[in-house]
């Protein structure tokens, strides 16, 4: 966990998704500076820029202005459907990490092949982490492996391996965290990507190396709706509890 624990020498790290919610480009920009100020603020470790409602501008516009917060935790970013415009970004703005959905198994394995040595390139080019997905949510499976091989070349791809189920807001099956470790070894981070709860933080954590949260942040918990600053509260006081801290 050398590079990893670059970044996060201490506990089980929480990453706070920015989903770029708003109805203007304006709108998107200020509610993620809003967000990232409270989840900031509140002790998050990182927070991921993500154009999971706005586009690669709005991603842009939000780095922009972050190189100005004087925020504490770590910036990360993730550009659904364009990796290399993830890197372009991270090199830019000097993002400390990039998450990418998927790093093996989405692909057949005639295109896998050309994806793995071009991912390699960029990571040989980049000082960011690259936080990658295996078998993510609503991504396909077409490489014809079995999940443990694709977690084995996964693993070569990236930085630390995040784990989900089937969608966004769903809790990561406990059975399928538990797959990934046992195949991974204790070595590599493991993120739960996805359904981060304060009722299951501690039995995700027990496995997992951190984790990554979203909607259960926000009103009613639904990934379009404001953050809710309790919210955020009550999640970090849950996963607080549930982190031991660094083996000794």
């Amino acid at each position: 966990m050398t590079s990893f624990r670059r970044l996060f020498p201490t506990g089980k790290p929480v990453f706070g998704m920015l989903h770029l919610n708003g109805d203007s480009p304006e709108d998107r920009l200020s509610t993620a500076m809003r967000e990232a100020r409270i989840m900031n603020d509140a002790g998050f470790d990182a927070v991921i820029v993500e154009n999971y409602f706005g586009d690669v501008r709005d991603v842009e516009a939000v780095l922009e202005a972050m190189s100005d917060a004087n925020l504490r935790c770590r910036v990360g970013i993730n550009v659904l459907g364009d990796t290399e415009r993830a890197f372009d970004l991270a090199a830019q703005y000097r993002a400390d990490f990039i998450q990418v959905d998927s790093v093996c198994g989405h692909l057949p394995p005639e295109e896998d092949l050309a994806y793995g040595r071009r991912l390699s390139e960029l990571r040989a080019l980049s000082d960011a982490l690259l936080l990658g997905g295996v078998r993510f949510k609503y991504m396909p499976v077409r490489s014809g492996r079995s999940e443990a091989e694709d977690l084995r070349i996964g693993r070569a791809r990236c930085d630390a391996i995040v784990v989900t189920s089937d969608a966004t807001g769903q809790p990561t099956d406990m059975n399928k965290v538990r797959r990934f470790r046992d195949t991974m070894g204790p070595d590599m981070p493991l993120l739960i990507g996805a359904g981060l709860t304060p009722e299951n933080v501690a039995e995700r954590f027990s496995v997992a190396d951190g984790g990554i949260v979203g909607s259960w942040l926000k009103d009613a918990h639904q990934d379009n709706g404001p953050l809710n600053p309790d919210h955020v509260r009550t999640f970090l006081e849950s996963a607080a509890a549930s982190d031991p801290g660094p083996d000794l």
